[in-house]
């Protein structure tokens, strides 16, 4: 009965570290990289009024008169309400250390989804005679947005699989089934070339174009794992 119960303990012993060995899988990890351009049909701007001054009833009070301005122009323009939002509005006292007395900034923050380029330069110079002074950001993008990002990602994979065959190929091995994907892309909205302000042409008095639009690129990273066969 003792020498039974020591051969079952051995053997429970080798099965487990047995397990404890398993072989590993044979992969290939390699990183993808799948890119589509594209001219941009739309922009989102973020722009601004600042007010200062020694009084805060009397600051938000020339803030909110100096928006007011420019909410009027905005409903004058093309621009639909939907794509027009205040989006932040902010009093905040500053302190003076020369004079050692508190100052007042009261902004608030207007931004725009503009869905027709052509209308960038006039609504920009609008916005700026009607009282604007900051402008945050400027961000080109597209309205297929989704259907170019989902091209970039099988890019993406495509690459990647390439790029595991070219190297097992000179082992006389195949990449075979993924056995991990993992989605490194980062959205980035790129900006404009320029942004200043539409100044009027000395003749005619037409807007300059001061927008240089080009092409933006969807990039979308993967790093796969593939299994070698």
């Amino acid at each position: 009965m003792k020498k039974t119960f020591i051969i079952l303990f051995t053997a429970l012993a080798t099965m487990s570290q047995a397990q404890e060995f398993v072989k590993p899988m044979p992969l290939i990890s390699v990183n993808g990289e799948g890119k589509v351009k594209v001219t941009p049909d739309q922009a989102f701007i973020s722009v601004s009024v600042e007010t200062k001054g020694n009084n805060a009833t009397d600051v938000k009070k020339q803030n909110d008169i100096a928006v007011e301005k420019v909410i009027q122009f905005i409903k004058k323009s093309k621009l639909p309400k939907e794509d027009v939002q205040t989006k932040r509005v902010s009093l905040n006292p500053q302190y003076d250390y020369d004079k050692k007395k508190y100052n007042y900034v009261a902004t608030q923050t207007i931004e725009i989804l503009m869905k027709d380029l052509n209308l960038y330069d006039g609504v920009m110079e609008g916005l700026v005679d009607s009282g604007i002074n900051q402008i945050n950001t400027v961000e080109f993008r597209s309205s297929k947005l989704e259907t170019l990002q989902s091209e970039a990602r099988k890019l993406a994979m495509k690459d990647a699989k390439a790029k595991a065959e070219d190297y097992v190929s000179v082992l006389g091995q195949k990449a075979g089934k993924a056995f991990t994907i993992n989605d490194n892309t980062q959205v980035d909205y790129p900006r404009p070339m320029m942004y200043a302000m539409a100044d009027k042409a000395a003749a005619g008095g037409a807007p300059r174009e001061t927008l240089a639009i080009g092409e933006i690129n969807i990039t979308a990273n993967v790093s796969v794992s593939f299994i070698l066969e």
